[in-house]
Order: C-alpha cells, then sequence, then structure tokens
C-alpha cells in the first residue's frame, strides 16, 4: 500500500511553509514574509511514530489576481486531488478572511478529512480569537504556532489519526536524478514531459521555479524520482534572499541525487554559466546526463547534431564520459533516449567489476604503455581492487603514489573506460601505497 498523502493548503502568507517545515522537523520550505513565495507544489517525507508519510506544501490561493495566481491555484487544487488527509491552515491575527472563506468553499466539495488549524496563537490572548474559525464550518480547530513549535505535537497526532492500518512495504530501488541548468532553460518543462503531466508551473519568465521539487513515476515498470531545481545563478549575480535559499535548494538537490541532467538551451548554445553550473555536480561525484533542450526550434541540416556534440565535447573535455540527449521538452520529441540514457548510466553508477577481470585490464595497460618515468622513478602498480561503487571507485596499491603522472593517470581511466560500462559515471582512482612487507 502507497504512503498516505497529506496536502497543506490555505491563502498566502499564513504560514503554510513554516507548518511544513515544523512537521518535517527541519527547513525545507523557503520561508519569507513576502507574500507568494511557495508557487509548486513541495513534496517531502514526513514520518511521526510510526507512521511514515508524504507531505505537500502549496502555494496560497486568494481571489486576488497576482501573477501566477491561476496557475498556483491549479496546483493547490491538484494537490487536494491528491491527498488523503487535508491541513487547511489560518492566520489568528487576520481572523477569517474572504481567501479563507475561498479555500473552505473549495474544501467543502472534497470527501475526505480536513483538519481545520489556525496558527500564530503565540500568546494565550490569542485563543479565544480562534472562536471566530469556527464559522468556516470544517469543525473544531488545532491551535498552533508555526515559528514557536506550539501544537505542532497535537497536529500531527490529528493528522496520523485519519490513517488506516498498514504493513511497511520493503521501498524498491528508485532511480533519483534532478535537473539543473540556468534560468529559463526549459527544466521544469522537461519535468512535465517526463511525468507526462503539468507538474510544476512553466512559465517564459526567468526564475519562476524557486524550490526543489521531488516527484516518484514509474514508467515502463521501473521507478523514478525526478528533482526539479532552481536555476542556478552564478554567486555574484544571487542578489535576493529567496534567490540564495533556491541555490542551497539545488545544491541539495544534486546531494540527493544519483544522476544530474544538465540542461542546454540547444537554440542558444553553450554558455559560460552552463560550465559553471555543472561544477556543483563534479564536484560530488554525480553521474551526468547533457540534455540539449529546445531541439525543434533549432535551425537544423544533416549536420547540426554532430557539429553540436562536438561543441559539446570540446566545451566539457571534463565529460568526455557524459552521454549527450537531444530532445525538445515542449514537443516531447526524443524523449524516451533520456529514459534509455538514465538506465544505462543508473547501471555504470553501479558498477562492480571483479578483481581479477581488473587486475588484468590493468596489467595489460602497463604492457602496452609503461609509465613515464616522473618524480625521480617509475611507478608500478601490484594490485587494483574496487573498493566502492556509485561512483566506482577504483584503489591502485603502487611502489609509490608520488611516481604516478596525471596523463598516465587519464591513461589508465581511459582504458578502463574502453573495456568497462561507465557511461556517465565519474571514475574516481585513489593511489595507495603498497607495504614493503
Amino acid at each position: 500500500m502507497a504512503k498516505p498523502v497529506v496536502a497543506i493548503v490555505g491563502s498566502p502568507n499564513v504560514g503554510k511553509s513554516t507548518i511544513f517545515n515544523r512537521l518535517l522537523g527541519q527547513r525545507h520550505a523557503i520561508v519569507d514574509d513576502e507574500a507568494g513565495i511557495t508557487r509548486d507544489r513541495l513534496y517531502a517525507d514526513c514520518h511521526w511514530l510510526s507512521h511514515h508519510f508524504a507531505l505537500i506544501d502549496t502555494g496560497g490561493i486568494e481571489l486576488e489576481q497576482r501573477p501566477f495566481q491561476e496557475q498556483i491555484r491549479m496546483q493547490a487544487e491538484i494537490a487536494i486531488d491528491e491527498a488523503d488527509v487535508i491541513v487547511f491552515v489560518t492566520d489568528v491575527r487576520l481572523g477569517v478572511s474572504n481567501d479563507d472563506r475561498l479555500v473552505s468553499r473549495l474544501l467543502y466539495k472534497v470527501k475526505k478529512p480536513v483538519i481545520l488549524v489556525v496558527n500564530k496563537v503565540d500568546e494565550s490572548s490569542y485563543v479565544a480569537d480562534a472562536q471566530e474559525f469556527y464559522s468556516l464550518g470544517l469543525g473544531e480547530p488545532i491551535l498552533v504556532s508555526g515559528s514557536h513549535g506550539i501544537g505542532i505535537g497535537d497536529l500531527l497526532n490529528k493528522i496520523v489519526s485519519y490513517f488506516p492500518k498498514q504493513e511497511e512495504e520493503k521501498e524498491s530501488e528508485k532511480i533519483t536524478f534532478c535537473l539543473i541548468g540556468r534560468p529559463n532553460v526549459g527544466k521544469s518543462s522537461l519535468a512535465n514531459a517526463l511525468l507526462n503531466q503539468e507538474r510544476v508551473i512553466v512559465s517564459n519568465i526567468s526564475g519562476t521555479t524557486r524550490d526543489s521539487i521531488d516527484t516518484p513515476f514509474t514508467k515502463d515498470g521501473n521507478e523514478y524520482v525526478v528533482i526539479d531545481t532552481a536555476g542556478l545563478k552564478k554567486r555574484g549575480k544571487i542578489y535576493e534572499s529567496i534567490d540564495k535559499y533556491s541555490a542551497i535548494r539545488a545544491l541539495k538537490a544534486i546531494e540527493r541525487s544519483e544522476i544530474v541532467l544538465l540542461l542546454i538551451d540547444g537554440n542558444q548554445g553553450i554558455t559560460e554559466q552552463d560550465k559553471h553550473v555543472i561544477q556543483y555536480a563534479t564536484d560530488l561525484c554525480k553521474a551526468v546526463i547533457i540534455v540539449v533542450n529546445k531541439w525543434d526550434i533549432v535551425d537544423k541540416d544533416t549536420n547540426s547534431m554532430s557539429n553540436f556534440t562536438k561543441q559539446i565535447r570540446n566545451e566539457y573535455k571534463f565529460l568526455d564520459y557524459a552521454p549527450i540527449c537531444f530532445v525538445s521538452a515542449k514537443t516531447k520529441a526524443r524523449i524516451n533516449t533520456i529514459f534509455e540514457a538514465l538506465q544505462n548510466v543508473h547501471t555504470a553508477y553501479h558498477t562492480r567489476i571483479k578483481t581479477s577481470l581488473l587486475n588484468q585490464v590493468i596489467q595489460d595497460a602497463q604492457m602496452m604503455n609503461l609509465a613515464p618515468d616522473f618524480n625521480g622513478g617509475r611507478l608500478k602498480i601490484l594490485y587494483a581492487s574496487q573498493v566502492d561503487s556509485a561512483p566506482p571507485t577504483i584503489a591502485l596499491f603502487v611502489n609509490n603514489p608520488n611516481f604516478m603522472h596525471f596523463s598516465y593517470q587519464r591513461y589508465l581511466e581511459n582504458r578502463l573506460r574502453e573495456t568497462f560500462n561507465f557511461d556517465g559515471t565519474p571514475l574516481r582512482i585513489v593511489l595507495k601505497q603498497r607495504n614493503s612487507k
């Protein structure tokens, strides 16, 4: 049985994201005094006592027409439809607003448990004011303070009381990947195309996505988790606090992923910012797939794809192992090539090589090309062993690590890549000095 889903809804700036973070016990959603910061549905795994459930934060629903309001409302309604339990957050200091009444009318039509929460009850003087919220017709409200953690335990107890009893299932292996790239390169559009649904807000306004959004899904019997991130900007261009949070969120998304999809705008070509963006992933030794998006609007001839590939290889010499996919998120052309690459790269990232076979390849490489004299001696590799995977890590036991020239290490890596499937994955080579004994 799937984990229960809990959605947090309400009008803007009533503290939904603060409560979301409190329920998780960590800062996951972006919190700011500016109204309307949360735009997309934000998913996270939450647990309380022996219960595990998925928690969704949503953008504020309001009557006043603001940018993205129609899409925000649509996303909130999708979250309500996905949820098993709905947490409706209000603000005791604002009282019952017209926006609250709008939300309550939406919830009247839903045949699901609705928990009315009155937030920002930081002092006892506000308790009497909370009685006003009975007028919404959604039962007895739970009084909390998201910023101070008051009443959060009671809220969690109320939430899990609606869950059916179920046995824990062993979670199957999933391929977790994230989408990174400069703003407005088409990450959200690609996420929607991969999911085959309108999952995240898409706009031609740069910087629409501010949160990282985890979405599990199944394709051809294989399980995936896609993480859509805010567009990364150069550090010198991050002025707003919201952009700073988004950059941190993108870094955490990369950390939680096994595979990173670097999106490049095929119509604009490669920029210095693209190179900066991928540095986060390579520093963390993540597998990489390069995705050239918007290929449908590129003026092409028979050599366009080949020429663009050569340009990528020239600009990203350090990523010569990364496969390249040319797609259009808008028309969904060649989207299946991404899934093929994900399967292949995931296998490579977790590759384990038999020690006997690994040593044979290394010894053959030494026989074909002796190490050069370097730092006063010649390197001799006495033994090789794979000590880890994800990424594959090879330990070479040598006479002296100082004798290894970087070009020879590169040669050995190339021989390993020619022999084994390491597509898309970094390969770590660790030198260990063999004890004289």
